[in-house]
């Protein structure tokens, strides 16, 4: 028979990730999602196991690059093993991880002399999420950066959307004239502010917020004793 919760005493002894070891993604596409720190894994895998190479371990098996146009992207495989309840060593749980090594951005190309490292650091939390580490975070709804590798891809996409050129809006011309008009016969305040609202698409265009301020200006001094 089956003994369930033997079987889930290291996967729950290991999931629960303490709220200092994640970081929230505060901007972006990913605004609110976690990115885990690494040193986590380790602590939780030495609280569970013991001390790295003695109740658990790990080994590089290979580490290479990989080109993609102008950009080089570096990956390692590991094997983990852990000890068991009875002092044997498990089978392999391997992990493969990867990292930047040169990135090309508009103005620049930048080299990652901590590119191997990262990899590895990837490929361990790959490997270790297969025995629990940090599972409560990998459930979390929009739960995104388990890596290192990941969060590094994402902040590579960030830095090239910065880099473009910033479109100007588009602004809907056939009612500004229109606009310009309601904001003539304004007679107050709030009556202002109601076209602001009334014309989100002419909000960008300076004829439209200059016309709504110089109205603005005039009522203000109208009112004054």
């Amino acid at each position: 028979m089956v003994n369930t919760e033997d079987n889930l005493r290291i996967y729950n002894l290991v999931r629960k990730v303490p709220q200092e070891a994640l970081k929230t993604i505060s901007a972006g596409n990913l605004k609110g999602m976690s990115d885990i720190n690494p040193q986590f894994r380790i602590m939780a895998m030495t609280q569970a196991f013991g001390i790295c190479g003695i109740g658990w371990k790990y080994e590089i098996t290979k580490q290479w690059t990989e080109t993609y146009g102008n950009e080089v992207k570096c990956f390692t495989n590991i094997n983990v093993y852990v000890r068991d309840k009875d002092n044997n060593w498990s089978d392999p749980i391997p992990g493969t991880g990867g990292s930047s090594i040169v990135q090309v951005f508009s103005s620049r190309t930048q080299v990652n002399d901590e590119g191997y490292k990262m990899s590895l650091t990837d490929a361990l939390g790959v490997a270790m999420k297969a025995l629990g580490v940090a599972a409560d975070v990998y459930f979390q709804k929009g739960a995104r950066f388990g890596t290192k590798y990941e969060q590094a891809e994402y902040e590579s996409a960030q830095a090239k959307q910065a880099s473009k050129p910033a479109q100007k809006p588009v602004v809907n011309s056939s009612n500004i004239e229109q606009a310009k008009a309601d904001i003539a016969a304004a007679k107050s305040i709030d009556e202002l502010t109601a076209i602001w609202n009334k014309y989100p698409d002419l909000q960008p265009s300076h004829d439209f917020t200059g016309a709504l301020t110089a109205k603005k200006d005039l009522l203000n001094g109208g009112n004054k004793k």
